[in-house]
């Protein structure tokens, strides 16, 4: 991979860009909380060649609401099953939004 492309990835929100310590850091919490989130499968970290810790943008936000939950007293078993549903919902009322423009395009509503 030469230079170019490897600052391409830097605006995928899937690049695992960040690791263990600077992902931390950027959400003022600890490597152990990170790791928390990882063995109850919220979020699953890459790994580079070395075996250490890759995180991306998207798994950071993901994180950041998982700690806003904990922070709020929320026991982390909790707060990572809150953070699936509001996924699971998410992508469930996409999907109703897609199905209804189809519909709608496939039968406009009669004129009066």
């Amino acid at each position: 991979m030469t230079a170019d492309d490897s600052y391409g990835r830097l605006d995928d929100d899937d690049y695992p860009a960040y690791t263990m310590g600077r992902a931390a850091e950027m959400l003022g919490t600890t490597p152990a909380f990170l790791r928390a989130l990882g063995e109850h499968r919220l979020i699953t970290p890459l790994r580079s060649e070395g075996g250490h810790r890759r995180y991306s943008r998207y798994q950071l936000r993901i994180a950041a609401r998982a700690r806003e939950l904990v922070d709020q007293g929320t026991p982390i078993e909790a707060a990572c099953r809150i953070i699936v549903l509001e996924d699971q919902l998410e992508e469930a009322q996409r999907i109703n939004a897609e199905y209804r423009r189809a519909t709608e395009t496939a039968h406009p509503p009669a004129m009066a």
